[in-house]
Order: C-alpha cells, then structure tokens, then sequence
C-alpha cells in the first residue's frame, strides 16, 4: 500500500473512533502533500513516496519547532499539542539511522570533504546529508559536523 493511501485510510478510521487530534493532523498533512503536488504541478501523477515522506518530515520539523517556541513561552499546554502531532506524523516516517551511524557517516563526509575547520562546515553537511537521505534530521547531523569540526580545529 502506498503511503498515501495509507494516510487516507488511517483518517477514515481516526474519523470512525472519533479522535479529533489524529483526525486533525492527518488532514492539515494530506493538504499540505496536495500542496506540493500543486506546487510541484503533479496533481495528476501524485507524489512517490520519498517525496510524501520530505512533506511529512517539513511537517514534524514545523512542529519540533513550534513546541521548543511553546516551552520557551511557558505554554506547556500548546507545546503538548504539538509533540502529540509530531509523534502522529513521525508514524509514517522510517526509524531514524542511531547516533552512532550519524557519527560514522559524518566521519566520513569530513574525509571526503577534506575538511580541517568550521570554515568547511557547509560541505561537509551537503555530503552528510546527501549520504543519509533522510534518515536523520538536520538538526541531529549539524550537531554532530559542529562536534567533529571543532574537535578537529582544537588539535590543530
């Protein structure tokens, strides 16, 4: 089964057991995936399922950052909210690769950059990135290319 249909069938039965927070999240995720088929003018041909999955992560990485935004605002209320939708919508993505697997992929991304500095941050992040795919958000990588290269600056 398709991704997509998936999704719709997961909202008729959210529907049917009246769960207003799945119902809800799972509907503002299948406008903003027409969205993009319009934006990307395939309203016809529909998206493949890696590209269904970068919507669904554009949507958890919207909510990841609406929840740290509540937290700082002490509206922990709202903030729950948000983490019950980024866990709804992290259902349909693959498991993310382990750290240890970041750490080694960002290794060798610094080596094939050849990267010495914080200077050569932004190649090795195009590399790592390229690498993993998606397997790992930007925000677990970029932390790991800041550790690395700032390790590497402090032996020169």
């Amino acid at each position: 089964m398709s991704l997509f249909l998936q999704i719709k069938t997961d909202l008729t039965a959210a529907v049917r057991e009246k769960n207003e927070m799945k119902t809800t999240t799972l509907r503002m995720l299948i406008s903003a995936i027409q969205n993009k088929e319009i934006e990307e003018r395939r309203k016809d041909t529909g998206l493949s399922d890696e590209e269904l999955q970068a919507v669904i992560r554009t949507e958890v990485k919207k909510r990841s950052d609406a929840a740290s935004d509540y937290q700082k605002a002490g509206r922990a209320e709202l903030q729950e909210s948000e983490e019950q939708e980024k866990e709804i919508l992290q259902a349909y993505l693959p498991p993310e690769l382990a750290d240890s697997e970041v750490l080694r992929i960002v290794e060798e991304s610094v080596r094939e950059a050849g990267a010495e500095s914080m200077q050569d941050f932004g190649n090795v992040m195009g590399i790592a990135m390229k690498a993993m795919q998606g397997k790992a958000s930007g925000d677990r990588v970029s932390a790991a290319v800041r550790a690395l290269l700032a390790k590497k600056s402090a032996k020169l």
